[in-house]
């Protein structure tokens, strides 16, 4: 069944092939073949984030093989409920699709949603296929709090340090070689097209009393600005602390012109986390700044306006 379009295999067939063998975790009491999913949660309350995905926009299929689109459209809705203090536990995919698409490229596409959600111990639980102009994914991911309150973007506080777990800066370092066609820095290149969220660090983060967290998917400095806004704070980035993420895409920066600087704070899609402590953060989280007086609502970057891009617009 993996031969063919998807016209001629039809909807169902497909459906069949993409869940055909796939083991779901404990707590899926009904998977895909149903009307609905039941999926159970010890918490007794289910974290829930959606995203979209729209060939042209957020992914090219010249520069993607199918398993690393799906494998990108797991990861950043992951990284959402990583960033509330907890852990995905089951995805619900939507596929748009032209008819004349090879199934085997919708088969390969699953395939990279099941080997990112198997990271996690998850499960993809069901979904929806439509025909439309080009691939499209809609990704809602459900996820388990491990009975901790969610770390929301409002609780920073004033002398709380700012933290990050994860890199910065090789997403849009990636970016930019792929588009001014620089076949150097494969590393680079395929973190574009594949981020690695920092799994598992948003319940540690929980627990170690995260004030505030977000996951870096616009840019550092526009989703610390969330943070600002959301806690009524000023926060301000220290240069200093960036220094690695800096050194890991200098070398490709100074071969494409750019500030390896701007794509550190102002780079998207490495769905690292962010965060505020009270305290010293634990193990996996390095300090970059620090929230100054409450009631501002604004970041800086070592104590003065950043003058380049802050990040991703949607719009």
């Amino acid at each position: 069944m993996a031969d063919g379009t998807l016209a001629q295999a039809g909807e169902f067939a497909v459906i069949d092939r993409l869940v055909a063998g796939r083991r779901q975790p404990p707590f899926v009491a009904v998977g895909p073949g149903d009307d609905a999913a039941v999926v159970t949660s010890g918490d007794g309350r289910v974290a829930v984030s959606t995203d979209m995905l729209v060939e042209g926009r957020h992914f090219r299929l010249d520069w993607s093989a199918p398993q690393d689109v799906g494998r990108k459209a797991i990861a950043q809705n992951a990284a959402d409920i990583e960033a509330m203090g907890g852990s995905a536990t089951a995805f619900v995919v939507a596929f748009g699709a032209p008819p004349d698409t090879e199934t085997a490229r919708a088969v390969e596409l699953a395939d990279g949603m099941w080997q990112e959600a198997s990271r996690l111990g998850a499960g993809i639980v069901g979904g929806d296929m439509v025909a439309a102009p080009q691939w499209v994914i809609s990704v809602t991911v459900l996820g388990d709090l491990g009975g901790r309150p969610p770390v929301l973007r409002g609780g920073a506080g004033a002398g709380d340090v700012v933290a990050v777990a994860g890199d910065l800066g090789r997403s849009a370092a990636g970016y930019a070689l792929w588009r001014n066609g620089i076949d150097d820095f494969e590393p680079l290149r395929r973190r574009h097209l594949v981020p690695e969220p920092p799994y598992g660090q948003g319940a540690i983060a929980a627990r170690a009393g995260a004030t505030a967290m977000t996951d870096v998917s616009d840019g550092l400095l526009a989703d610390l600005g969330h943070i600002a806004a959301a806690s009524a704070v000023h926060i301000d980035v220290a240069l200093a602390g960036l220094a690695a993420d800096v050194g890991a895409v200098a070398a490709a920066a100074a071969v494409a012109g750019v500030d390896a600087l701007q794509w550190v704070l102002g780079g998207g899609e490495d769905h690292a986390l962010v965060a505020t402590f009270t305290a010293e953060p634990p193990p996996g989280w390095r300090i970059i700044g620090r929230v100054r007086e409450a009631g501002a609502g604004r970041v800086t970057v070592d104590g003065g306006p950043w003058a380049g891009s802050t990040g991703w617009q949607s719009y």
